[in-house]
């Protein structure tokens, strides 16, 4: 995996249900480095707190590999690096193989996979239809934030060497499709509540399902 786009936000005025909002949704490419901290990315916007930022999404990446299939979809807007919201581009981002837990060494800094992204209506203000919300949860790949163990900077070009491998054999894409599973795979359900690299609130929430 390789970093080909950082990406940070301005405060940026939306209008939802007839009200004035911020959203720090709107990132762009920047050439700088970007210094993830423990709980976010250094001169990034991150607004409502209670969703976004904390330890368990310091920062957010999103597929390269997956653009294509967005643009044939959405081929009227003006696309760049960072329309799904995310700070890291990366090329060779796999859902279906990382693992949750997985520790990875990037510039200077070490982060760790931690959960999936879930999306909400500001990714339908950005892409200007709130059906994307519905195609992003049936596509499956939704991008991974990660919990910075170590701060540090990070470039375009810079590579994610594993440095360890969670034992807890749960994917991205396994746990992101349990979530919005009616019937939650049993099996699967264990891992999850199993994974300490995921949020506890989370793992509590998905006890009532075994």
């Amino acid at each position: 995996m390789k970093i080909i786009s950082t990406n940070i936000g301005a405060k940026t005025t939306i209008i939802w249900n007839n009200k004035e909002e911020k959203t720090g949704i709107y990132k762009y490419p920047t050439k700088e480095a970007l210094f993830l901290g423990k709980t976010d990315v250094l001169k990034d916007t991150v607004i409502d707190r209670k969703h976004h930022g904390g330890i368990y999404k310091a920062c957010y990446l999103f597929s390269a590999n997956n653009y294509a299939y967005w643009k044939s979809l959405y081929s009227n807007l003006d696309w760049d690096w960072g329309m799904f919201g995310e700070n890291l581009t990366i090329e060779g981002l796999n859902e279906t193989k990382i693992r949750i837990g997985n520790i990875y060494k990037v510039g200077n800094a070490l982060v760790q996979i931690s959960q999936p992204r879930e999306p909400c209506y500001k990714l339908g203000i950005r892409f200007k239809n709130q059906a994307i919300l519905k195609q992003f949860i049936a596509h499956e790949h939704p991008g991974t934030y990660v919990r910075v163990i170590k701060e540090g900077n990070v470039s375009i070009n810079d590579s994610f060497t594993l440095v360890e491998q969670s034992k807890n054999e749960l994917t991205i894409q396994q746990f992101y499709t349990l979530l919005y599973a009616k019937e939650k795979d049993k099996n699967i359900l264990k891992l999850a509540i199993a994974n300490d690299s995921l949020p506890e609130y989370k793992r509590k929430q998905l006890k009532k399902y075994l």
